[in-house]
Protein backbone atom coordinates (compact mmCIF):
# COMPACT_ATOMS: atom_id res chain seq x y z
CA UNK A 1 0.00 0.00 0.00
CA UNK A 2 1.30 3.53 -1.18
CA UNK A 3 1.02 6.42 1.50
CA UNK A 4 1.68 9.36 0.03
CA UNK A 5 2.70 12.63 2.18
CA UNK A 6 2.28 16.24 1.26
CA UNK A 7 3.94 19.37 2.21
CA UNK A 8 4.91 22.99 1.48
CA UNK A 9 1.19 24.21 1.04
CA UNK A 10 0.15 27.61 2.75
CA UNK A 11 -0.88 31.21 2.27
CA UNK A 12 1.79 33.53 -0.20
CA UNK A 13 1.02 36.80 -1.74
CA UNK A 14 0.16 37.16 -5.78
CA UNK A 15 3.60 36.58 -7.39
CA UNK A 16 5.06 34.98 -4.32
CA UNK A 17 6.42 31.53 -4.90
CA UNK A 18 5.86 28.03 -2.62
CA UNK A 19 7.17 24.66 -3.12
CA UNK A 20 5.66 21.43 -2.68
CA UNK A 21 6.79 18.56 -1.73
CA UNK A 22 5.49 14.68 -2.05
CA UNK A 23 6.90 11.50 -0.80
CA UNK A 24 6.10 8.11 -1.52
CA UNK A 25 6.13 5.23 0.88
CA UNK A 26 5.78 1.17 0.46
CA UNK A 27 5.98 1.77 -3.30
CA UNK A 28 6.53 -1.11 -5.24
CA UNK A 29 8.86 -2.11 -8.58
CA UNK A 30 7.33 -0.37 -11.62
CA UNK A 31 6.87 2.37 -13.78
CA UNK A 32 5.85 4.94 -11.96
CA UNK A 33 3.89 8.58 -12.78
CA UNK A 34 3.70 11.10 -9.96
CA UNK A 35 1.76 14.40 -10.35
CA UNK A 36 -0.08 17.32 -8.76
CA UNK A 37 -3.43 18.05 -9.25
CA UNK A 38 -5.50 21.07 -7.40
CA UNK A 39 -9.54 21.69 -6.77
CA UNK A 40 -11.03 24.94 -6.14
CA UNK A 41 -14.14 25.21 -4.28
CA UNK A 42 -17.05 24.60 -6.25
CA UNK A 43 -14.63 23.08 -9.79
CA UNK A 44 -13.62 19.67 -10.26
CA UNK A 45 -10.08 19.01 -9.49
CA UNK A 46 -7.77 19.23 -12.28
CA UNK A 47 -4.53 18.16 -13.95
CA UNK A 48 -1.17 20.46 -12.53
CA UNK A 49 1.58 18.65 -13.59
CA UNK A 50 3.27 15.06 -14.32
CA UNK A 51 6.37 13.27 -14.57
CA UNK A 52 7.48 10.06 -15.40
CA UNK A 53 10.25 7.97 -14.26
CA UNK A 54 12.73 9.12 -17.07
CA UNK A 55 11.66 12.97 -16.25
CA UNK A 56 9.47 13.85 -18.90
CA UNK A 57 7.14 16.47 -17.64
CA UNK A 58 3.25 17.57 -19.08
CA UNK A 59 1.76 20.29 -17.78
CA UNK A 60 -1.52 22.11 -17.68
CA UNK A 61 -1.37 25.77 -19.79
CA UNK A 62 -2.83 27.73 -16.94
CA UNK A 63 0.87 26.73 -15.30
CA UNK A 64 3.46 26.37 -17.76
CA UNK A 65 6.06 28.92 -17.61
CA UNK A 66 5.27 29.64 -13.72
CA UNK A 67 5.07 25.96 -12.22
CA UNK A 68 7.85 23.26 -12.80
CA UNK A 69 7.73 19.71 -11.50
CA UNK A 70 10.55 17.47 -10.59
CA UNK A 71 11.33 14.25 -8.73
CA UNK A 72 14.07 12.33 -6.96
CA UNK A 73 13.68 8.89 -7.56
CA UNK A 74 15.51 7.86 -4.49
CA UNK A 75 13.40 9.75 -2.28
CA UNK A 76 10.29 8.33 -4.07
CA UNK A 77 9.36 12.11 -4.07
CA UNK A 78 7.99 14.64 -6.31
CA UNK A 79 7.92 18.62 -5.58
CA UNK A 80 6.33 21.50 -7.40
CA UNK A 81 7.74 24.78 -7.82
CA UNK A 82 5.56 27.53 -7.84
CA UNK A 83 6.41 31.10 -8.84
CA UNK A 84 4.49 34.03 -9.87
CA UNK A 85 1.60 32.54 -8.21
CA UNK A 86 -2.05 33.99 -8.68
CA UNK A 87 -5.14 34.04 -6.95
CA UNK A 88 -6.62 31.89 -9.46
CA UNK A 89 -4.02 29.38 -8.24
CA UNK A 90 -5.70 28.91 -4.84
CA UNK A 91 -6.86 25.55 -4.24
CA UNK A 92 -6.27 22.02 -2.32
CA UNK A 93 -3.43 20.79 -4.11
CA UNK A 94 -3.17 16.69 -4.25
CA UNK A 95 -0.36 14.54 -5.14
CA UNK A 96 -0.93 11.63 -7.17
CA UNK A 97 1.10 8.41 -7.85
CA UNK A 98 0.02 5.88 -10.43
CA UNK A 99 1.72 2.47 -10.59
CA UNK A 100 2.16 0.62 -13.49
CA UNK A 101 -0.82 2.40 -15.10
CA UNK A 102 -3.28 0.74 -13.10
CA UNK A 103 -3.04 1.43 -9.30
CA UNK A 104 -3.53 5.38 -8.72
CA UNK A 105 -3.07 6.53 -5.01
CA UNK A 106 -3.59 10.50 -3.98
CA UNK A 107 -2.69 11.93 -0.97
CA UNK A 108 -4.54 13.81 1.81
CA UNK A 109 -4.11 16.87 0.64
CA UNK A 110 -2.63 20.54 1.04
CA UNK A 111 -3.99 23.85 0.85
CA UNK A 112 -2.11 26.79 -0.89
CA UNK A 113 -3.85 30.74 -0.56
CA UNK A 114 -2.48 33.24 -3.17
CA UNK A 115 -4.19 36.21 -1.31
CA UNK A 116 -2.69 40.04 -0.28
Amino acid sequence: QVQLVESGGGLVQPGGSLKLSCEASGSSPGIVVMGWYRQAPGKQRELVARIGSSGSANYADTVKGRFTISRDNAKNTVYLQMNSLKPEDTAVYYCNYVLGGIWVYWGQGTQVTVSS
